[in-house]
């Protein structure tokens, strides 16, 4: 559902069920808002050079953020816990919000900068978001493509139990079961995070198979591909034989996962001499390691097929968490984001049972 225009306020907060959202974003209303968290020599570094990601490593978005998420200071939207928590978390009765915010880490040449960048991040989200509101949970934001530094950092918050999980960007320098990247998830395991893998940021790759799009409408739709393409990775390469770790795919869609399951299985049973390693079949390690949320959904014309599709996923519906990507344009309201078909248990577990057994919360 695209919201970009003033939305009628819902009813009020009480008479609604508590639901958990696993993508609000925190955004910066620019990179200044990190300077009190960046000591001088990287203040001085942005204003001489600034952040460069690599070039074309994404498609500028054509469209901003919901206009009515804009907080009366003029600020960008999504920008101040205050605002949020008056326009979104309130009324909608957010018992619990994962932050995950989308910054410049993970897309930095300048490694020494990234590292820094993501410390700054970490201790903004501390600040200004986690210490403001007891409701929050968040994303670790780490440098992945440098894990000693990203396992330095890991260490250095993972006793603030309101860090929930490690974040990557949806197309990092290489798939995400190579050895590389294993000392963050090692580090995960060892302090009961998760890893979640959030659309769109670049480490310049494209967002296909193939190369890189024309238009934004194929960039919009490309992050399936990306994830399908780390699950693959993630089991091929035996990261879930060895750490015992969950991963959480944000805003790639999730009506593709039963195909999924089925083609990987098939070709294992074809293939599985060259994986000796993979003790079980695909679908095994995607059954007890995946969960996905509901941003953007996946709506057929006909919603008879939604629930089949729901059918499709079996005990593993239990795996779908509710998301609204709150504050972009394109944001699902919490009331609208499920049709009305979808049987209310499996409804108040994708808004909230799924999310607050997987993060543990109360």
């Amino acid at each position: 559902m695209v919201v970009t225009q003033t939305q009628p306020r819902p009813p009020r907060a009480r008479t609604r069920p508590p639901i958990i959202d696993c993508d609000l974003h925190n955004e910066l209303d620019s990179i200044k808002d990190l300077y009190p968290y960046l000591s001088q020599r990287w203040r001085d570094h942005i204003e001489t050079y600034g952040v460069r990601p690599f070039a074309g490593s994404y498609y500028p978005r054509f469209w901003p953020n919901r206009a009515d998420a804009r907080p009366p200071s003029g600020r960008q939207s999504g920008s101040e816990v205050g605002f949020t928590r008056q326009h979104y978390l309130d009324p909608y009765n957010v018992a619990y919000a994962i932050l995950i915010p989308l910054t410049p880490v993970g897309r930095q040449p300048n490694q020494a900068l990234d590292a820094a960048l993501a410390t700054a991040v970490n201790d903004w989200q501390v600040a200004e978001w986690l210490d403001q509101d007891p409701r929050l949970r968040a994303s670790i934001v780490v440098p992945f493509e440098d894990p000693p530094r990203a396992v330095a950092e890991i260490e250095r918050r993972a006793a603030d139990k309101r860090f929930v999980q490690v974040e990557f960007t949806g197309r990092p320098q290489e798939p995400m079961g190579r050895r590389k990247y294993w000392p963050i998830y090692e580090a995960c395991a060892r302090h009961g995070l998760h890893v979640v893998s959030h659309a769109f940021g670049s480490y310049g790759q494209p967002v296909t198979g193939c190369g890189w799009p024309s238009y934004y409408l194929e960039e919009h739709i490309g992050p399936a591909q990306a994830m399908q393409a780390n699950i693959i990775s993630l089991i091929a390469e035996g990261v879930f034989d060895h750490f015992p770790i969950k991963v959480v795919s944000v805003e790639n869609g999730f009506g593709w996962l039963p195909s999924l399951m089925w083609r990987l299985d098939r070709s294992w049973r074809l293939l599985r001499s060259e994986v000796p390693h993979l003790k079980r079949p695909p679908s095994e390690y995607i059954r007890e390691h995946v969960y996905l949320t509901t941003q953007p959904m996946e709506e057929p014309p006909d919603p008879r097929h939604f629930l089949t599709l729901l059918e499709q996923y079996g005990d593993m519906v239990d795996h779908i968490l509710f998301a609204s990507d709150y504050p972009h344009w394109d944001a699902d309201e919490p009331d609208t984001a499920l049709p009305a078909r979808v049987p209310e248990a499996i409804r108040r577990g994708i808004l909230f049972e799924n999310a607050r057994r997987l993060y543990n919360l109360p």
